[in-house]
């Protein structure tokens, strides 16, 4: 019993001993780290503006930045370095940024990034002088769409980070929120969520999207829109009575399957239906690099929706799912792809955009999914 309360008091002395020794060497070491720590932050710092010589970090509580910026520093000579979180080809993507009282930008560094290919290290020095309004006037890092897209997300936001800080105002909405809010808008609803309606029937070519909510439509010419429903005021003007027959179409397109046992249409096309008025939907599977890549193959084809009128004509188009290469292969899931489509025939659809470093799988894939639904026009239409 003895033996064991003496070991008991000797563990407990050892240990109180070992934590006055770690706490003074803490306390000595603390600030000597401390020290080093901020030297390499002001090494960052000074970096990315080398003439703002001491740097303050500022309080972000109470101020609406863009989500992205993590930090923001002010500089003796009246500019702004931010550091700005955000994603590339994956999250993580962080970059420091300075702008300069007027505007630009003086430098900007990759502090740490889950990207693959490395070029995002050195690609700040690509937009060393230009005002935050002219990022996206830099080449993309080729091969690397996503990377690319996000270092300057990043170096547009510290730009309206700076616009704030300085006293201005900035819209910080992305262009889905604000296509949604504007839809809302002319419509007179709020907070209505609007899908975008996938086209079956010919309509006015003026026309360059339709949108639907439960409280009714919005017609798109351009940036122009139009409202169609029953709270909607009445519009007596050539696009209103574009938009309501258009609306009008839309609402009332049916469409039925087709039988293609007795047929043997190309291997592309999944499924078939036809509206009344003769247009043919086509669910189409396309075998890009997911298919037939030689490496990193997912297996995954890539599935298309496509409507071609009874005259040959792409009413639209539609990339459903597909699993191609992150950052290359997978922009066939853009609109500012597939969208290329709309408008073309049998000859026309060739001259689509090919998409870049995605030339050897996925764009062939794709554009011979649309040829073989033309294909399967003809067959359908017996020749017409």
């Amino acid at each position: 019993m003895k033996n064991s309360i003496k070991t008991v008091v000797v563990l407990t002395v050892i240990c109180l001993i070992a934590s006055a020794a770690l706490a003074g060497v803490n306390y000595i070491t603390a600030p000597v780290i401390e020290a080093n720590d901020a030297a390499a932050a002001n090494a960052a710092l000074l970096e990315v503006m080398p003439e703002g010589g001491s740097f303050t970090e500022l309080s972000l509580e109470g101020l609406t930045l863009p989500e992205t910026v993590t930090n923001a520093y002010e500089a003796a000579n009246g500019g702004y370095v931010f550091r700005v979180v955000t994603s590339g080809y994956s999250s993580g993507l962080t970059v420091m940024c300075g702008i300069d009282p007027s505007g630009a930008i003086t430098g900007a560094v990759c502090l740490s990034s889950g990207e693959t290919l490395g070029y995002e290290k050195t690609y700040g020095n690509n937009f060393a002088g230009l005002s935050g309004t002219e990022v996206d006037s830099v080449d993309s890092i080729g091969g690397a769409t996503r990377t690319s897209e996000g270092y300057k997300k990043a170096l547009k936001d510290a730009y309206n980070a700076s616009i704030i800080l300085g006293g201005g105002s900035v819209d910080l909405r992305d262009p889905a929120e604000i296509l949604q809010d504007n839809l809302n808008a002319a419509l007179g609803t709020e907070d209505k969520t609007f899908e975008k309606l996938f086209i079956t029937e010919v309509i006015d070519a003026s026309v360059t999207a339709v949108y639907r909510c439960d409280a009714g439509y919005v017609v798109a010419f351009g940036e122009a829109l139009v409202a169609v429903g029953d709270g909607a005021p009445a519009d007596t003007t050539d696009n209103g009575k574009i938009a309501e027959a258009t609306v009008t179409a839309l609402k009332n397109s049916t469409a039925t399957a087709v039988d293609t046992a007795s047929y043997e249409l190309p291997k592309a096309v999944q499924g078939v239906s036809v509206t009344a008025s003769g247009n043919y939907i086509f669910e189409l599977r396309a075998a890009g690099y997911g298919i037939a890549g030689e490496y990193f193959a997912s297996g995954e084809y890539i599935y298309i929706k496509v409507a071609i009128s009874a005259d040959g004509v792409i009413l639209d188009c539609l990339t459903t799912a597909q699993s191609e290469t992150e950052n290359i292969g997978d922009v066939c899931a853009d609109p500012s792809y597939y969208e290329q489509y709309v408008g073309r025939n049998s000859e026309t659809y060739k001259d689509v955009d090919t998409i870049a470093g995605a030339s050897e799988y996925t764009a062939p894939a794709y554009k011979g999914a649309i040829r073989q639904a033309f294909e399967a026009l003809t067959i359908l239409t017996g020749g017409n």
